[in-house]
């Protein structure tokens, strides 16, 4: 294989990896609102559960009652 060969292979896989990049960029999922809104609702739910767990878990009789399991 001669330097021509290896540039011209270069060369096409440079062109290649932009091809790829640009195709990519330009065919990325965009969500709509709907999925957006569906999306944040379900955050704030997730919220909201994380927000009773922590509640749970600070609260004194909880951390009591694994101390006694504990021992």
């Amino acid at each position: 294989m001669g330097p021509f060969e290896i540039a011209a292979i270069a060369i096409i896989g440079a062109f290649s990896v932009s091809a790829y990049k640009e195709y990519n960029k330009r065919h990325a999922h965009s969500a709509t609102n709907a999925e957006v809104e569906a999306l944040q609702a379900e955050l704030e739910q997730v919220k909201q559960r994380v927000a009773t767990l922590e509640t749970i878990v600070t609260d004194k009789s909880y951390q009591l009652g694994k101390e006694i399991d504990r021992l």
